[in-house]
C-alpha cells in the first residue's frame, strides 16, 4: 500500500482523491479552523498543525513514496500583489523545500513530489518563479515535469491548476506515462514557461501524458440543493443585482428567460472600467452548465451566486456549503464548518478530488507499481 505526506494540506482533499488505498503517515497545516474540519474527517493521528517552518524531519514517520504539498497561492495569482516566491504566503514554499532537502539527507527522499498550484507559477515574475522551482527540485535528484489540469474535467467548475510532478532520479517511468514532445491537452500553457528554463533545467524534464479522461456527464444544475442553507435573495436584492449587469450579460437573462424551463446560472460580481475609464461593479453570469471557479478573497463580493431562470421567474441566492464541497468532488458524507465564511475559504483554497485521482491512477500508481516490478526482480 502506497504512503505520502500530505503539506498544506487544508481539509485533506487529496487525501480524499488518493482514497484508501493510500496509507498517510504526515499531514500538516497551520490553520486551527481547517484542521479541526481535517480532524472531524479523517481523524487526529497524522495531523499536525503548525507552521510548516517549525517542522523538522523528526516530525516526520517513516519513509513515503509521495509528498504533496499544495502551498499558498496567493503571491503567484494574477490576482494577487505579485511578490511570487518571494511573498510572505507563496514563500511558504521554501520552508517546505528546506524540510525537503533534509529528508532527503536524512535518505528518505521521496519517489514522488507534487508541487501544486495556480497557473500564475507559470509566468510569476516572466517565469522565473517557475524556473527556481524547477531547478530547486533538480538539484535535489529528481527529474521534473508539469501539466495544467482543468477541473472541468470532472465536475462542472472551471479550475484550471499547475501541477509540477517530479520523479527521483532512480525510479523508472513506465512509457505509458509520459510523450517525447509536449501535448496540447496538458502543456498548452507549459511551453513557454518550459521555453524560459535554462538548459539545465531542461535535462531532465518530463512530459507527463496521462489519457484523456471520459467526457463529464454531471452539470452545475445537478449539483444545486433543493434545501440549501443560503436563503433566497429578496425580490428587491436579486433587481439589484441583476441591474449591475452589462447590456451582454443582460442579454443572457433575457434569452434564458425565453427557454421557458428551468436554467441554472452562475454569477459573479466584478470590478471593471466603463467607458470613461471608472471603476464598476458588474454582475457577470454565465448559463454554460459550470460554475465559476471558487476562490477565497478577502471580500465577500466574489463570492458565487446562483441564478435560476424558470421562464419569467429569476431567482438568486449565494451557493450554499454543501455545494462548493459538491463542486470540489467531495462526497455528502464529508463534514463541513457549520461556518459559511469558514466553508467557502475551505473549499476555494482546496485541490478538487477528482483530480488527484486521476493524477494517482494514472502517474502516481503506474510509476509506484513500476518501482515495485523492478525491485522484485532484482531480489
Amino acid at each position: 500500500m502506497p504512503d505520502f505526506y500530505e503539506f498544506f494540506a487544508g481539509a485533506g482533499m487529496v487525501r480524499a482523491g488518493l482514497g484508501t488505498d493510500w496509507t498517510c503517515r504526515f499531514a500538516n497545516d497551520f490553520d486551527h479552523k481547517k484542521s479541526r474540519i481535517y480532524r472531524e474527517n479523517w481523524g487526529a493521528n497524522e495531523l499536525k498543525t503548525a507552521d510548516v517552518g517549525t517542522l523538522s524531519i523528526a516530525d516526520l514517520p517513516d519513509h513515503p513514496d509521495l509528498a504533496w504539498a499544495s502551498f499558498p497561492c496567493q503571491d503567484l495569482s494574477l490576482a494577487g500583489g505579485g511578490a511570487g516566491l518571494k511573498g510572505d504566503r507563496s514563500g511558504t514554499f521554501w520552508p517546505f523545500w528546506e524540510l525537503t532537502k533534509n529528508l532527503i539527507a536524512d535518505g528518505r527522499a521521496p519517489r514522488l513530489i507534487v508541487l501544486e498550484n495556480v497557473c500564475g507559477t507559470l509566468t510569476s515574475h516572466n517565469g522565473k518563479d517557475f524556473e527556481m522551482i524547477c531547478t530547486a527540485v533538480q538539484e535535489s535528484g529528481y527529474s521534473v515535469g508539469a501539466l495544467v489540469i482543468d477541473a472541468v474535467l470532472f465536475v462542472p467548475q472551471s479550475r484550471p491548476r499547475l501541477f509540477i510532478v517530479c520523479v527521483r532520479a532512480d525510479v523508472a517511468i513506465p512509457q505509458q506515462c509520459v510523450s517525447k514532445t509536449p501535448v496540447a491537452q496538458w502543456h498548452k500553457r507549459v511551453v513557454s514557461a518550459y521555453g524560459k528554463l535554462p538548459a539545465k533545467a531542461k535535462r531532465n524534464w518530463i512530459w507527463w501524458n496521462p489519457p484523456i479522461p471520459a467526457k463529464r456527464t454531471s452539470t452545475f444544475a445537478d449539483l444545486i440543493e433543493d434545501d440549501p442553507d443560503s436563503p433566497w435573495f429578496s425580490k428587491d436584492h436579486t433587481t439589484e443585482v441583476l441591474a449591475l449587469m452589462s447590456q451582454l450579460n443582460s442579454a443572457k437573462v433575457r434569452k434564458a428567460k425565453r427557454e421557458k424551463r428551468r436554467i441554472v446560472g452562475g454569477l459573479y460580481r466584478r470590478t471593471r472600467l466603463d467607458e470613461n475609464g471608472n471603476k464598476v461593479q458588474r454582475a457577470e453570469i454565465r448559463f454554460d452548465d459550470v460554475a465559476g471557479c471558487l476562490r477565497t478573497p478577502a471580500g465577500g463580493s466574489s463570492r458565487q451566486t446562483i441564478v435560476i431562470v424558470d421562464g419569467t421567474s429569476v431567482k438568486a441566492r449565494l451557493i450554499s456549503r454543501r455545494e462548493t464541497a459538491r463542486l470540489m468532488g467531495l462526497p455528502d458524507t464529508y463534514t463541513l464548518p457549520e461556518n459559511y465564511n469558514e466553508t467557502y475559504h475551505l473549499t476555494g483554497d482546496g485541490v478538487v478530488v477528482p483530480v488527484v485521482r486521476f493524477l494517482a491512477q494514472n502517474i502516481f500508481e503506474p510509476v509506484l507499481q513500476c518501482q515495485r516490478n523492478q525491485t522484485t526482480a532484482a531480489a
